[in-house]
């Protein structure tokens, strides 16, 4: 008879914004930068959570950071956007909801001219 090997156990997958979801992040974040408030941006996928950065500037604190947190999902929301000072600026559960946050900033058209 042959021998039993065990496995290691798989690493839990890691949460990550789904097609949509970053669809609709990155329509907010070029809008920013249309309108010169963001100019970089970081994405990290972590076990419990998944998180977009927007920077204003590239070596400091991020400004804006927008989180899924599923383990919130049937709580408060699994989606929550912070301020530059950790403030919780909105929390929900539909991220379209959530990101409205950004619709209270003024975005100015860039014009070519």
């Amino acid at each position: 008879m042959g021998s039993v090997t065990r496995l290691q156990p798989a690493e839990p997958p890691k949460v990550a914004f789904h097609k949509s979801e970053m669809s609709r992040i990155l329509n907010i974040y070029g809008r920013m930068v249309m309108s010169g408030q963001a100019k970089d941006y970081a994405i990290g996928m972590f076990r419990d959570h998944a998180v977009f950065a927007i920077f204003r500037r590239t070596a400091e604190a991020p400004t804006w950071r927008i989180e899924k947190v599923p383990s919130l999902r049937n709580q408060q929301g699994s989606y929550v956007v912070y301020g530059s000072q950790d403030q919780i600026l909105k929390r929900g559960h539909d991220l379209a909801q959530v990101l409205k946050v950004f619709e209270t900033r003024r975005f100015e058209v860039v014009s070519n001219t």
